[in-house]
């Protein structure tokens, strides 16, 4: 053979004609095997295992990229302004939305359960689903029903879940009122179960295997969901049922994604569980049914268990709730029993006798994870039990728990439950160790003693002496000094020295530019609420922190109220009704002749509101002309010019009984002051049965604050005013335009203008030259 025609490379033909033969040989008993059966029988095809991420398939990647764009277009309708929406003459504002989402929707059918469990797919399901109605969201849910165990198990579908559950109880309550959407005619045979059916189905669906759901760490955040929509009152009653939604990392990755509300004109959020919504007695029995299977499945000892687990605490927070609103936690036996160790069953047996402490709740007063499930009980549990817990757990031990970095927060919520008698134990416990607990900033004890003596109106004077006797306040002339020593929590001694070794101005206007402010001289939000708490006491005993505020100097008054935590005290003083009514005008008519600087900032422009709601028309008028001088600071201000454009300086100066009778109605109302319009700018009213509610545009904006001339008038009659089709009668009885009748004396000026010659020669195009 020549060269040319040689390849490099092995031979490999016999190889592959030794190894045809075996797979024949293979072959031949599986071959032999089938003829030997009767012709059938088909062997079986062994089906693969679904996978974990994907127990339903994955998604098409053309479908996954269209609801990509979906998830896009959805989120800039829910970041974009009323304002800024399309403006056209004759089209809905939400039609296009509503037609874009029913495609959406018809492209999601018989694929929902793909999509949930799809890591991109499932953010768009959520985006989506406060857009739906209560049509569409019976249909989504019908669609899931039989695999929630799944879903509610899965990384992604239990986030959808979780939405589902929290935007159905206002469609609950809709249905609750006998409120139904109407079911639109399709080819589909089939009941179409309410929302309160589907949601009771899930319930018996996920009801046997509850137990094993609990410390899943996908399902609790759904199950809390659940819980709270059968039972809303226990989300009132707890602040943390919100908080405990979501963990930190998951609030953290969907505050990422951006608002989700709905896309619709009344859109609203659905972040908060109004507890006012009606449910029905059926979600009652459901909730109840979920607390007696984990009370009968699991013994006490794997209940107690349960509270240090960071996944099964905060729902055993919520099921504690739901228990005790239920009136289950003052049984023995109960759930509320096992954690309190029996307390709740040493009350019915033997109510005198007194328990040793258990080790368990010790553990639980200093543990960060289950601190907030004792917060709970000690709230929530029955009067008995929490008196036999204060004086086997706190009594005698306030000194060091008071101070310790966690369970101070436990403290604080028992002593909202203190009885008068026991209050007077804990001050006379604590009264030489508030100093160290004002060192250690663990204020919460101190400022929910205040809060129960306020409540109680017992032991006002003695909380009094507590808060001096923290802050060093020892002598009479010192109490001066309390705001401004409350407010960045340091004793008298310690403030002093801070004063005296304060910085010069530019050293502090150099350190502020390279962001080196002294934090130490900032107010404090704990100092802030407590100074809120002290002035809600009775008169003889707030007046310690509105002497204080007297004896500031105007520039330290101003420079408290323009501070966003120190201005609340200001507001808390003018709301309490302790407060007396001679205080709050010597602190309106103290300012006067520097409101002009107290409303040049953001915060003191709030304040500077504040005082003239308060003010009566003659205190009015003082303030106001003091500010005659100061008009055109207050113009170049900006937001100095909404105070004066709130107090109309201009209408005093010309016409000052109509001002006086203007701030004399507007204290009378409770509504806001309306300055009245120019006498040239008024026109006649028209029929309120042909007004149209619109949404104003920018080029409306600018054109209603000029007279109308003869051209505005010749189109506006003519032409009709341009509306949109969702325009509706403040009569609300129609939804049609109102068309006016056009004028024949316009007609033959419009006719005139038509019959013109047009002058379209007048202006040509420029020769070149040559």
């Amino acid at each position: 053979m020549p060269n040319e025609n040689r390849k490099r490379g092995k031979k490999h033909k016999k190889t592959q004609e030794h190894n045809q033969p075996s797979r024949d040989t293979d072959e031949a008993p599986q071959n032999a095997e089938h003829h030997n059966r009767p012709s059938w029988i088909v062997p079986a095809q062994e089906l693969e295992e679904p996978h974990p991420e994907a127990p339903f398939g994955y998604v098409d990647p053309d479908i996954k990229a269209y609801f990509r764009t979906v998830d896009d277009q959805i989120r800039t309708w829910q970041q974009e302004r009323p304002y800024e929406e399309d403006q056209a003459a004759d089209l809905d504002p939400n039609e296009a939305k509503r037609i874009f989402l029913v495609a959406a929707l018809s492209e999601m059918s018989e694929k929902e359960k793909q999509l949930a469990t799809d890591p991109d797919c499932s953010v768009v399901l959520e985006r989506m689903a406060h857009s739906m109605d209560d049509f569409v969201r019976r249909v989504f849910l019908d669609s899931l029903s039989g695999s929630y165990e799944a879903l509610i198990k899965h990384r992604f579908a239990s986030h959808v879940c979780q939405t589902l559950f929290t935007v159905a109880a206002d469609s609950v309550s809709r249905e609750t009122k006998g409120i139904y959407p109407s079911i639109p005619d399709s080819k589909d045979k089939g009941e179409l179960r309410t929302l309160t059916r589907l949601i009771l189905d899930i319930c018996e669906e996920l009801a046997p295997v509850f137990t094993s759901l609990v410390m899943d760490p996908f399902a609790s955040h759904v199950l809390r969901a659940l819980l709270l929509l059968l039972s809303p009152a226990s989300s009132a009653a707890s602040h943390k049922a919100q908080s405990n939604m979501r963990s930190k990392k998951s609030s953290a990755w969907k505050a990422r994604q951006g608002t989700m509300k709905s896309v619709f004109a009344d859109n609203k959020s659905y972040d908060h569980i109004d507890s006012t919504r009606s449910v029905p007695n059926e979600f009652r029995e459901a909730a109840t049914r979920f607390v007696r299977v984990l009370k009968s499945e699991l013994s006490d000892n794997e209940v107690r268990a349960l509270a240090a687990n960071k996944v099964a605490s905060p729902l055993l927070q919520l099921i504690l709730e739901v228990e005790a609103d239920h009136g289950e936690s003052s049984l023995p036996g109960s759930l509320m029993d096992h954690v309190l160790v029996g307390i709740v069953t040493l009350c019915h047996r033997k109510p005198d006798e007194q328990p040793e402490a258990s080790d368990y709740l010790v553990t639980l007063l200093r543990d960060p994870t289950s601190s907030h499930l004792l917060e709970t009980m000690v709230s929530r549990c029955p009067d008995p039990a929490f008196t036999i817990l204060w004086a086997t757990y706190f009594q005698g031990k306030l000194t060091r728990l008071a101070t310790h970095p966690v369970a101070n927060f436990v403290v604080a919520k028992a002593a909202e439950r203190l009885n008068p008698t026991q209050l007077k134990g804990a001050l006379e416990e604590l009264e030489g160790s508030w100093n160290k607990i004002i060192g250690s900033a663990r204020t919460g004890v101190l400022r929910a003693t205040i809060d129960r003596a306020c409540t109680l109106r017992a032991h006002e004077k003695d909380i009094c002496q507590a808060v001096c006797n923290a802050f060093q306040l020892f002598q009479p002339k010192d109490r001066s000094h309390l705001v401004s020593c409350v407010l960045v929590l340091k004793p008298f001694q310690e403030y002093l020295a801070t004063r005296l070794t304060k910085c010069s101005s530019e050293d502090t206007q150099q350190s502020s530019k390279k962001g080196n402010v002294d934090d130490s001289k900032e107010p404090k939000i704990q100092g802030a609420l407590i100074l809120q708490s002290l002035l809600r006491l009775n008169e003889p005993h707030c007046t310690m922190v509105t002497e204080s505020i007297k004896s500031l100097s105007t520039e330290d008054l101003i420079s408290l109220s323009q501070n966003p935590i120190s201005s609340r005290v200001i507001d808390v003083l003018f709301d309490s009704e302790t407060v007396p009514f001679k205080v709050k005008r010597a602190l309106v008519m103290s300012l006067i002749g520097h409101y002009h600087t107290l409303v040049d900032d953001r915060i003191g422009s709030r304040v500077g509101d504040r005082c003239w709601a308060f003010a009566d028309p003659y205190l009015r008028e003082k303030i106001a002309r003091s500010l005659i001088t100061h008009e055109q600071f207050l113009a170049a201000s900006y937001f100095g010019k909404f105070f004066a454009r709130n107090i109309n300086l201009y209408l005093l100066q010309r016409r000052p009984d109509e001002w006086r009778e203007l701030q004399s109605q507007s204290k009378s109302s409770p509504g806001p002051t309306i300055s009245p319009p120019a006498p040239s700018a008024t026109a006649p009213m028209s029929n309120p049965d042909d007004a149209e509610v619109s949404r104003p545009s920018k080029t409306s904006k600018k054109r209603r604050g000029r007279p109308e001339d003869e051209i505005d008038a010749v189109f506006n009659t003519n032409l009709g005013a341009v509306t949109k089709r969702t325009a509706v009668s403040a009569a609300g009885s129609s939804d049609k335009l109102v068309v006016q009748k056009p004028d024949q004396g316009l007609q033959d000026v419009l006719g005139a203008i038509r019959a013109a010659p047009s002058d379209h020669g007048g202006r040509g195009k420029r020769q070149r030259k040559s």
